[in-house]
């Protein structure tokens, strides 16, 4: 299972210790460290749409108006912390730290 997110986000951080806590096997992938390839972003974003941009995000909120009509490809290649987190794949994706998320996972 990937864990993918930043360090510095507090939901992230909480998965990964529930999971691990689970007894699951998780390797975290943080995307400022290591950028998402096209491929995963693609794949994110088939799965989730534009959900997968994070649009209260302070990075958002930074961005021009010229900016925020960019494709959502780009815009997250050129600023993973947009991406909404954390994005779990253990052969299906999921987004987020919900509780249908916690209830299929744990």
């Amino acid at each position: 299972m990937k864990l993918y997110g930043i360090k510095a986000c507090d939901t992230c951080r909480k998965a990964l210790k529930m999971l691990r806590e689970a007894g699951k096997d998780v390797t975290f992938v943080d995307i400022r460290d290591t950028p998402l390839e096209r491929r995963q972003l693609l794949s994110f974003h088939e799965t989730f749409g534009d959900t997968l941009l994070n649009t209260r995000s302070t990075t958002w909120r930074g961005l021009d108006d010229s900016e925020r009509t960019k494709d959502p490809l780009e815009l997250l290649a050129a600023h993973p912390t947009l991406m909404k987190r954390p994005v779990i794949d253990d052969g299906t994706l999921y987004l987020g730290w919900a509780k249908d998320t916690q209830q299929a996972l744990l």
